[in-house]
């Protein structure tokens, strides 16, 4: 009987819970706290609170913290990296979008890829998606250069210096230096495509 009741109110408190508060919430708020604080703070008891939700949320949606982790990097690349990918395959050809990847890398905020790469420094886990990431944005860069007649064997290494350019931005202090006018980068894409 007793183990029965369990049953039943792990049920109703299960459904209830998937109403409230779901997976995608708990991902949501985790990159958030990732990017503010950094990935020692991804803790069950702090993030629930946060949220204003028992800690069982919590584990109605992840088996436990590495599961959650391993969730969340795949949402931060799914968003940051896949997604932008697949936006350009499915525009494949057309003119311009070299300069508006640029415009759009080196005008956005990284605060959470600064994150996820300051955690990837002491998580070999994390570092091996992180390298993963930067392959396939290297690559697709490289491929961009290539349809805009770039030599192949030319593209992977523009492709990189363009891709240290973006990783280094994020770590300029003074503003002044920080960003450039979209005309700029125009210009400057123009210079990685002759």
């Amino acid at each position: 009987m007793r183990c029965a009741a369990w049953l039943v109110n792990t049920h109703v408190y299960g459904k209830w819970m998937t109403d409230r508060l779901s997976k995608a919430d708990w991902i949501a708020h985790g990159l958030k706290t990732l990017a503010r604080d950094g990935a020692n703070a991804l803790k069950v008891g702090p993030m629930a609170s946060a949220l204003k939700v028992s800690r069982g949320s919590f584990y109605w949606h992840f088996r436990d913290i590495a599961d959650f982790r391993d969730q969340l990097l795949q949402s931060w690349q799914e968003h940051s990296t896949d997604q932008v990918i697949q936006s350009l395959d499915a525009r494949k050809g057309e003119p311009g979008l070299l300069h508006e990847l640029m415009r759009s890398a080196f005008t956005s905020g990284r605060r959470l890829d600064r994150a996820v790469r300051s955690w990837a420094a002491e998580d070999r886990a994390v570092a091996a998606v992180v390298a993963s990431v930067d392959t396939k944005r290297v690559s697709r860069i490289a491929a961009l250069l290539v349809e805009a007649g770039v030599a192949a064997d030319h593209a992977t290494h523009r492709a990189a210096f363009l891709y240290w350019a973006y990783l280094g931005q994020a770590a300029v202090m003074d503003r002044r230096y920080a960003t450039l006018p979209s005309d700029a980068l125009d210009r400057i894409s123009a210079l990685f495509e002759a």
